[in-house]
């Protein structure tokens, strides 16, 4: 594959393994622009932009983006949590579009990356976005020691949520908590010990909407999970224990593609090829 030079901090939307070198991205998504700082130094993976959040925002947008979705007679924003937010450009992309989002990820990346740039980029976002908070989230952590009220920390092997000063995007803000409509990941499964504890975290996402929310919701939380097929073996792995309890389902190509090409990734197919998202379904409730 020729690769394309890229020199300065001023390039769009190229895919993510061509700009690891920059430290500083300038991103377009439809009408907004954002100022992504991301790091390579090898200390942790999500620090850098990943093509899987790339693609991710652009399929989430085709399919979550339209006004008469938001705008379907619910008494709030719908909301999203996102599992492994990364330099943040998924949160912020689905904030543009109207969306409430909770931005989770390891005292690493927050601390490093994610915080500051949803802190740069929030108040540039247009009119009618919805807003973004931010807290650690560590998947290994059972679920019984997580809390909601924390401005930063929802469960941490490393950090007590008493230790920590708010970072909630908008101050006074009531925090986002279950229930959320939508449950996504990018590139966040790159080896076998960390699947167990993905799923046991979106599970218990899910079974918290249903806790909070028990008679006003008929619907069960949406879950996508974008995946690089780097190690068949891991991403079999997390298949088949999805399969355990969710209806799992590939998104096609040809969708992804078009849904690429509509929000400014015009790559080619050699640039994304192992790249796949999967929707997780719970059975329909009797």
């Amino acid at each position: 594959m020729a690769k394309r030079k890229v020199s300065h901090t001023h390039i769009q939307n190229l895919p993510a393994h061509e700009t690891k070198h920059l430290a500083r991205l300038v991103y377009t998504f439809r009408n907004s622009t954002f100022h992504l700082s991301q790091r390579n130094d090898g200390s942790t993976n999500g620090t850098a932009l990943w093509m899987g959040g790339q693609v991710l925002s652009a399929w989430l947008a085709e399919h979550y983006g339209k006004k008469p979705w938001l705008q379907k007679g619910a008494n709030r924003r719908p909301r999203l949590i996102e599992l492994g937010s990364g330099i943040g450009l998924t949160a912020l992309a689905m904030c543009s579009l109207g969306w409430d989002v909770l931005a989770t990820d390891l005292p690493d990346v927050v601390d490093s990356v994610l915080l500051q740039n949803i802190a740069d980029n929030l108040p540039n976002l247009p009119p009618g976005s919805g807003t973004i908070q931010v807290r650690v989230l560590d998947w290994n952590v059972p679920h019984t020691k997580w809390v909601w009220c924390d401005d930063t920390v929802i469960a941490s092997e490393t950090r007590n949520p008493s230790d920590n000063h708010s970072i909630s995007s908008v101050p006074g803000s009531t925090h986002l908590m279950p229930a959320f409509d939508l449950i996504v990941s990018a590139d966040t499964v790159y080896c076998l010990s960390l699947v167990a504890p993905l799923l046991r975290t979106v599970d218990r996402l899910c079974g918290a909407a249903l806790e909070n929310e028990p008679t006003a919701r008929t619907e069960w939380p949406s879950i996508h999970i974008c995946l690089e097929r780097r190690d068949p073996i891991v991403i079999e792995r997390l298949l088949d224990e999805a399969r355990q309890t969710y209806m799992v389902e590939r998104v096609p190509e040809r969708a992804m593609l078009q849904a690429m090409e509509k929000n400014g990734l015009s790559w080619n197919k050699d640039d994304w090829d192992g790249l796949e998202i999967w929707s997780l379904r719970q059975p329909e409730r009797e």
